[in-house]
């Protein structure tokens, strides 16, 4: 059943593929990220997990500056701090 409009119209949606880094092999995060935009990557997701927020330790800006250094895709935060 295709979505509607609050005017009854049919709404078109488009799906987009957001690859993470989270699990990237990070010796080969610069031919990962390119792999990614050929198959097609809309943009690139990064999750910033500060230890706090979440158990976890991730990546921080200078993560984003080397994804940013092989593709001009939209890099996506997705942001788990405090």
């Amino acid at each position: 059943m295709a979505a509607r409009s609050g005017r009854g119209r049919p709404v078109k949606r488009k799906i987009e593929i957001v690859p993470s880094i989270l699990s990237a092999d990070l010796t080969r995060l610069g031919e990962q990220v390119r792999e990614a935009v050929e198959g097609g990557a809309d943009r690139i997701q990064v999750d910033v997990m500060d230890g706090h927020f979440v158990p976890n330790l991730t990546f921080g800006p200078g993560m984003v500056a080397a994804v940013r250094s092989v593709t001009d895709l939209p890099i996506e935060a997705h942001l788990m701090v405090e």
